[in-house]
């Protein structure tokens, strides 16, 4: 339980040098270099996993399947959100684009020159998936480490795309383990009521859900690249609100 609190306290100092930029231009331009060798939609896809619709439509599937562990990470987000703002506001740091050469950059999408620390789509993407995590019973966590990997690809999807030095990404994965152990306390505190399948709070989540295919299919998300894996997100949240309107009528029946 502790380490939830102390683990990113440490991570945070063994990475000084990172979001000290010690190593930069350098490390980012290798890290930034190394993955165009990867197609430019992949990371574009990968990096919807930090936008809030993006997540919506990831795990919306957990509606009609664990509802409880939706509700885990809608907790922890919020917190995150602070997080983000607080640093960007705060620091209003450069971003690569703001110092480097555009030529030297692989940069996808419109260049973005200021607010870079912390990474905001590694925040979301690390609470997310520490709530997921955390709100699973321990003795089946081994099974779902995977949940931080994805995480971590979250992550480097940003310095792929010329978004973010490695320092913000760290920063923002620290700061995501935080706002996730913090959003836990919240959840843990939830009623069995809050997570009645026909509850107006569930409904009230089927029409977010609803809103966001709207979201998919209107205009690309942070980047054109992301249109494609959009579609194919709508379509996975048609089939789940099908399924939860299917389950809403079984549970109406006398």
């Amino acid at each position: 339980m502790m380490a939830r609190w102390w683990l990113p306290l440490v991570v945070l100092g063994l990475a000084a040098p990172l979001w000290l930029h010690w190593w930069e231009p350098g490390l980012f331009l290798a890290i930034n270099q190394t993955c165009a060798s990867v197609p430019a939609v992949a990371w574009a896809a990968l990096s919807l996993g930090g936008n809030a619709w993006g997540v919506l439509a990831l795990t919306s599937p957990l509606l009609v399947f664990a509802p409880r562990l939706m509700w885990a990470w809608l907790c922890a987000v919020p917190v995150g959100v602070v997080f983000a703002r607080i640093g960007k506001e705060w620091l209003y740091s450069p971003r690569p684009a703001g110092l480097i050469e555009h030529a030297q950059i692989r940069i996808v999408g419109e260049p973005m020159e200021f607010a870079s620390m912390p990474s905001g789509h590694t925040l979301t993407a690390f609470a997310v998936a520490g709530s997921i995590y955390f709100a699973i019973e321990a003795a089946q966590r081994q099974r779902f480490v995977w949940l931080w990997l994805l995480a971590g690809l979250v992550g480097l999807s940003r310095m792929a795309l010329g978004a973010h030095w490695p320092g913000d990404v760290v920063v923002g994965a620290c700061l995501g383990a935080w706002a996730a152990a913090l959003g836990h306390l919240l959840w843990a505190r939830l009623g069995p009521d809050f997570f009645k399948p026909r509850g107006w709070r569930m409904r009230a989540l089927a029409a977010l859900l609803a809103l966001t295919i709207y979201q998919m299919l209107e205009s690309p998300l942070d980047y054109d690249e992301s249109r494609q894996p959009q579609y194919v997100l709508a379509l996975v949240l048609a089939l789940v609100l099908l399924r939860f309107a299917r389950q809403q009528r079984r549970l109406t029946e006398p």
